[in-house]
């Protein structure tokens, strides 16, 4: 048994209390690899921002639970070096799909994991979250649960079709189940590809994509049904028209990828939702990147020639996300 305590990772109760107070949100952003987590403990430290690092099923499969544990330890002191005093970091299971697998994360030294029981019967869904929470609260980890679900697709979550998050529902699922955060369904995507083109307008200058606006009017809903309660966005990622196009330019094959207008996020962000999920963005800025190198430098295979620069890319990223558009910056 590790606890997050002694490896210097904080959970999210403070965190996100502040962030709704302050009306900011805190990043959360997924790894998968070294270079990634760099980039996000660069940007956080940098920027005197609290920080969520997210590992997906998926991801803690490719890059191993014990690796990871030791990883996080080291994200604190990477932080410190670069002199962040107390760092504010959490470690966190993104879409955590048993109570075996949250169990294993907990007691691995993560300092707050999700259950995404939202596929399931309502009733099935609240009893399982409920043993989740019941089994973390107990190492004082913090637990994220799901009501609606997200179209899309993201490592082992894929949905055809989004269904929002019942408001007259959220009362009696997090008192049922005691969660400390909500993820809720407004209209957000998985993937780089959240929006199909008849769900879009076309932007008559540019013939890029304009994808529909959140269910902001739902978000409203839910915030009266629990005031001050923590909301959670998944599936938010922009998808960077400029990255999409770089990655195009040399070789891919992204043809209308589109995703959330970081106005609709910097809106969000204002409100009770205290997280915002980015992944896919994260992904773009490295491929773009390594496109861009390799096309570039044929004769190149030292890999630190070309995650150096994807590295550099993703944290240009994350600095603009948590300055320009969540507000997380000077927050801790």
């Amino acid at each position: 048994m590790v606890n997050f305590k002694e490896i210097g990772l904080v959970n999210t109760r403070e965190m996100f209390k502040k962030a709704i107070d302050g009306g900011y949100a805190i990043p959360a952003f997924n790894f998968n690899n070294m270079e990634q987590l760099q980039a996000i403990v660069q940007a956080a430290a940098e920027t005197k921002s609290p920080v969520i690092l997210q590992v997906s099923k998926g991801a803690r499969n490719y890059a191993n639970q014990t690796l990871l544990r030791y990883m996080a330890e080291g994200a604190v002191e990477y932080a410190k070096e670069l002199g962040w005093e107390k760092p504010q970091i959490v470690l966190h299971l993104d879409h955590g799909d048993s109570f075996e697998l949250c169990k294993s994360c907990v007691d691995m030294g993560f300092s707050s994991v999700m259950i995404d029981g939202s596929a399931l019967p309502y009733d099935e869904n609240v009893a399982l979250t409920k043993k989740v929470v019941e089994y973390a609260h107990q190492y004082d980890v913090t637990v994220e649960g799901e009501l609606g679900v997200l179209a899309g697709v993201e490592d082992e979550v894929q949905a055809e079709e989004s269904h929002y998050t019942k408001p007259e529902e959220v009362v009696d699922f997090t008192s049922k189940t005691g969660v400390d955060s909500l993820a809720i369904s407004i209209g957000t995507s998985h993937g780089a590809y959240k929006f199909k083109p008849e769900q879009c307008t076309r932007d008559p200058k540019t013939g890029k994509l304009v994808p529909p606006p959140l269910a902001f009017d739902v978000l409203k809903e839910i915030e009266k049904q629990l005031p001050g309660f923590p909301i959670v966005l998944h599936g938010s990622s922009s998808v960077p028209q400029d990255e999409v196009d770089t990655i195009n330019k040399f070789g891919g094959a992204l043809p209308d990828a589109v995703g959330i207008p970081e106005e609709q996020l910097r809106m969000a962000s204002k409100s009770a939702v205290c997280k915002i999920n980015i992944d896919s963005d994260s992904r773009l800025a490295m491929t773009a990147a390594i496109r861009k190198t390799l096309a570039e430098k044929p004769a190149e295979f030292d890999p630190r020639k070309y995650l150096g620069p994807a590295r550099d890319n993703m944290k240009k990223l994350y600095v603009h996300k948590i300055v320009d558009v969540l507000g997380s910056d000077g927050k801790a």
